[in-house]
């Protein structure tokens, strides 16, 4: 025998069960569940929140709050961000935060926030600013670019237009 042929035929995994194929495969009929009860059942019976009959957790505690799911996901990136990730006089594009991982997830909208300090004058596009990080961009000698977002919803025209 040599060392390659140690493991020689066995194999990571082992064939399935073959459940309820009749008597001469030794788990025909109940195919291993027995003979009545809650788990002899399809469906297993019982959901994975069931705590035995007890009122569970998620009806006792109170519901709070609303969820808007129409809502523009906003993806936020902070000053110091940009000024580790830039040199001086680098465009910043929704192109290049993704490209550099500053925005991963998916989104609607990205905004800088002005947390940090900003040193190099970068020229910097996005859909939201807010006033402090405006304000250390062009402090640093960028720019800032707003893009448009998307417009808002008018809910009755006739309405507004009345007023």
């Amino acid at each position: 025998m040599n060392l390659n042929e140690v493991n020689e035929g066995i194999t990571g995994t082992r064939p399935r069960k073959r459940l309820g194929r009749g008597p001469g495969s030794g788990q025909g009929k109940t195919g291993g569940r027995g003979h009545k009860g809650q788990r002899s059942r399809p469906g297993r019976g019982q959901s994975v929140v069931f705590q035995g009959g007890t009122m569970p957790l998620f009806r006792r505690i109170p519901k709070r709050g609303f969820t808007n799911s129409f809502a523009d996901l906003v993806v936020s990136v902070n000053v110091r961000d940009l000024e580790r990730e830039f040199s001086a006089g680098d465009e910043v594009n929704v192109q290049t935060l993704q490209g550099r991982n500053l925005a991963k997830r998916t989104f609607d909208q990205i905004k800088i926030l002005g947390m940090g300090e900003l040193t190099k004058a970068l020229k910097v596009t996005a859909h939201q600013f807010s006033a402090s990080a405006k304000a250390k961009i062009e402090q640093a000698g960028g720019s800032v670019t707003v893009l448009p977002g998307p417009a808002p919803v008018v809910k009755n025209k006739q309405r507004s237009a009345k007023k």
